[in-house]
């Protein structure tokens, strides 16, 4: 838990110099009266932690007093003013930084690179001085005004005298090369791939690792516009995110976008996610990247099967943790601009946004959205029915499900937007419509759909994909069939049931 404290004490009529302790300025004076300096309102981020098993490693880590660029060194670590023994506090000067996990990806290539490098050497430094993390993530890093990014508050696992061994940072340089690669533009292709490689285990150090990106880096590259944009939120009521989004080029033309949101608690929901993300990503490739490309029939096979993997592998993995996690899944695999095809399993949803219109291409598999087309509710009764997250499908509960398809005929400018019901249960289609049309910049129309989401009560996790279409769409004309689209986008179930 984090938060955002400053050195204005309401409560008092004076105020204390940082600097010479003189504790009677006045509260609007401001320089010191005793020593001139500035009384400036002072900010920090203050942060909280409950894991007894964090205390000890994370005070040696402190003690270490470890200096580096990258590095947001903590400037106290005390237990809560209460004394309590289950809280320990840790205070950083605060200075305008964001978290990272409130940017959208991609970020520039440029910026990943730099982030890349700071953090390998940042890393090297803590592996040096025996500074073991348990983990790596989004919330551990925060974005400085000039760009920079800085490690914040890590989980530390121990801390030794000596230098670190390679099976100790190799889990960690992992998770470092997924968050990379979490942030790279798909389009990206090289540097996606380089960053997965990262991610699999290529490198066994921060160091090891920071010479490969640095001879990476070398190499001439192309830097496209960004065009897709991903973006996940834990929401305002939940401590855990059970969402899981991912993208890739499966082969020259044709790109993968995937959101799932996992069902069952730790352990067992952001397990299922996670796996749907993976398998679905990692099948697909398997089958569509072979030369010659698949005919639009055969990638359409290619995706159920896909579908049918992820599922019957969480499946498997639920009866062999004796558990019962599922999660809804949602993609779009886009083929050369012009065609796409949408499929899903649950209630995360698939929109296409053209010329100004939202249009719903998904069909919700739950209980409500049945009562809607049986029409024994209405779409507003639906969306605060006491039964609205009951799901009649899902990915894992059971073996074998049944998936839909739709081919949507894209059109030059479109933008496929795949969410999970954590936006579109609080944010109302009109209202969703209303910021894509505000917001031209997809970073920017993603933190916006996020933040019009914590506005609408932010009951659930929220995960974005914004998937654009270039104004110059790809050269495959063969795709296309010769129906006019018209001002309603054309969309054809390919598969459905149920």
């Amino acid at each position: 838990m984090y938060y955002l404290v400053n050195d204005h004490r309401a409560d008092r009529s004076t105020r204390r110099c940082w600097e010479c302790g003189h504790d009677d300025n006045p509260t609007t004076a401001p320089v010191c009266d005793s020593c001139g300096a500035s009384l400036a309102v002072r900010r920090f981020l203050l942060s909280v932690r409950w894991e007894r098993s964090g205390f000890d490693p994370y005070l040696a880590f402190f003690q270490k007093q470890i200096a580096h660029p990258a590095l947001l060194a903590a400037c106290d670590v005390f237990p809560w003013p209460d004394a309590s023994p289950n809280q320990v506090c840790s205070i950083v000067p605060y200075n305008g930084e964001t978290f990272l996990l409130d940017e959208a990806a991609p970020l520039a290539i440029g910026r990943v690179i730099r982030f890349a490098q700071r953090a390998c050497g940042m890393l090297g430094m803590l592996s040096y001085n025996g500074v073991k993390l348990a983990c790596l993530n989004r919330s551990n890093f925060l974005l400085r005004p000039n760009g920079d990014v800085m490690l914040f508050d890590p989980e530390v696992a121990a801390v030794q005298d000596a230098p670190l061994l390679p099976e100790d940072t190799r889990p960690i340089v992992m998770q470092l090369g997924e968050l990379l690669r979490r942030y790279t533009s798909v389009e990206e292709r090289e540097w996606q791939q380089f960053f997965a490689e990262a991610e699999r285990g290529a490198f066994a150090t921060p160091i090891e690792f920071g010479r490969a990106l640095q001879i990476e880096a070398h190499h001439d590259r192309s830097n496209p516009a960004t065009l897709h944009v991903g973006m996940t939120d834990v929401g305002l009521h939940r401590a855990l995110n059970e969402d899981n989004w991912g993208w890739a080029r499966l082969t020259e033309g044709v790109e993968l976008f995937v959101i799932a949101d996992g069902m069952g608690g730790h352990d067992c929901g952001e397990v299922a996610s996670r796996l749907a993300v993976e398998t679905l990503i990692q099948i697909a490739k398997e089958r569509i990247d072979v030369k010659p490309r698949p005919s639009l029939d055969t990638i359409e096979n290619a995706l159920d099967e896909a579908f049918q993997t992820a599922n019957n592998t969480i499946k498997g993995n639920a009866e062999a943790r004796g558990n019962d996690m599922g999660t809804t899944l949602v993609c779009a695999l886009v083929i050369d601009d012009q065609v796409a095809l949408c499929a899903n399993v649950g209630d995360s949803r698939g929109y296409l946004f053209r010329n100004g219109a939202l249009h719903q291409v998904t069909k919700d598999h739950s209980l409500v959205a049945r009562m809607v087309e049986q029409n024994r509710l209405t779409a507003a009764e639906a969306r605060h029915h006491p039964h609205s997250n009951i799901l009649l499908r899902t990915v894992g509960t059971e073996r074998n499900v049944d998936i839909d398809i739709f081919r949507v005929e894209l059109e030059p400018m479109d933008k496929l937007l795949l969410c999970s019901d954590g936006l579109w249960g609080e944010v109302d289609d009109p209202e969703m419509e209303s910021v894509l049309n505000q917001h031209g910049d997809g970073r920017i129309a993603a933190r916006e759909l996020i933040r019009a989401a914590h506005l609408g009560g932010g009951k659930d996790n929220i995960t974005i994909i914004l998937a654009h279409v270039p104004a110059l769409a790809g050269a495959a004309d063969s795709l296309r069939r010769p129906v006019a689209l018209g001002d309603a986008p054309v969309v054809r179930a390919l598969s459905t049931s149920g």
